[in-house]
């Protein structure tokens, strides 16, 4: 079991300031990496790296086929291209890049979807997707992972310099929630068991684990012994663990930041219907669409909080 902060709190770092500076770190270790920017650079903390190393820090405009594009390029010289862009921009935009450009072709390369879900905010509607990941996970070669924390994702960033293939890595932009130690590591298609239980199963990714954390904390006031497991990889997916918790528990909560159609509730339920069924419930974005508010608002609205988790928790107990 992995062991977590004692204390829910944003973390020291945001996001696009762990990206940056990791960038940076790879740059003047003289690897071979190169940053493509669609036009975004100041949202995600890239100005002054772009101002210090201009040869490998690239801004392509707002047009992220054409990033897409560029990046297989890159790969094929034997760069290691990482491209970031908003989630929606990253997935919906530039889908038949995606599949020509990088996983049909093998590329190398790693795409970095950031404003996750509802942590759009102001952006509203048409920056905010809740079908991205189910979107990426189609391809046949892809690699989808939400990162949960500035730990997770620095040593993710890491780990994607030297792997090859088409990686996918949603995002949020500013403060997560710390869930993490710090020197933590992590390992690409296995689940973290942050909590054990015995009556039921919370599985969430991203912003979303922080919120099964608070909601395993409440059922353990009513009595009810939760397990919380991050699912920080969509795909390919622990087949293992969720097949072992459903055994143990007999009920599964999934939670996410995104809709529950071709999601994480959407992959955990393949993976029990075909071998280990059990009741579940999915907590997520439900046939709706974005809009602008703060966070907060936005995760009351579309159900995304530990008392929606609860509730769905409750109706299977």
């Amino acid at each position: 079991m992995f062991e977590v902060t004692l204390e829910l709190k944003p973390d020291t770092t945001e996001m696009r300031k762990v990206y940056a500076n990791t960038v940076r770190e790879k740059i003047v270790d003289n690897t071979p990496i190169i940053a493509l920017e669609a036009d975004l650079m100041s949202s995600m903390a890239m100005d002054a790296v772009h101002k210090d190393h201009p040869q490998h820090v690239i801004n392509c405009g707002i047009m992220e086929a054409n990033v897409i594009g560029v990046a297989a390029g890159l790969s094929l010289t034997g760069r290691v291209p990482f491209v970031h862009t908003f989630t929606a921009f990253a997935s919906r935009r530039c889908f038949d890049q995606l599949f020509m450009s990088l996983d049909y072709q093998k590329n190398n390369v790693k795409v970095i979807a950031s404003d996750a879900g509802v942590s759009a905010c102001h952006n509203g509607g048409t920056h905010m997707s809740f079908e991205d990941m189910g979107i990426v996970r189609g391809l046949a070669n892809s690699v989808v992972l939400e990162v949960t924390d500035a730990v997770m994702f620095r040593n993710i960033l890491l780990q994607l310099m030297d792997l090859k293939g088409f990686y996918w890595v949603r995002t949020i932009r500013k403060q997560a929630t710390q869930i993490y130690q710090e020197g933590s590591t992590f390992t690409i298609g296995k689940a973290n068991l942050l909590r054990d239980g015995s009556d039921i199963t919370l599985i969430a990714n991203g912003i979303m684990v922080a919120e099964a954390l608070k909601a395993a904390e409440m059922l353990e006031r009513e009595g009810v012994s939760a397990a919380v497991i991050d699912m920080f990889t969509l795909k390919p997916i622990d087949k293992e663990i969720i097949q072992k918790y459903a055994a143990k528990t007999g009920k599964i909560v999934t939670c996410e930041n995104h809709s529950i159609h071709n999601g994480l509730g959407s992959a955990v339920a393949e993976v029990l219907v075909e071998h280990y069924p059990v009741p579940m419930r999915r907590v997520g974005v439900k046939e709706r669409y974005g809009q602008v508010g703060t966070q907060e608002f936005l995760q009351q609205e579309y159900g995304l909080t530990a008392e929606h988790i609860l509730e769905a928790a409750k109706t299977l107990l």
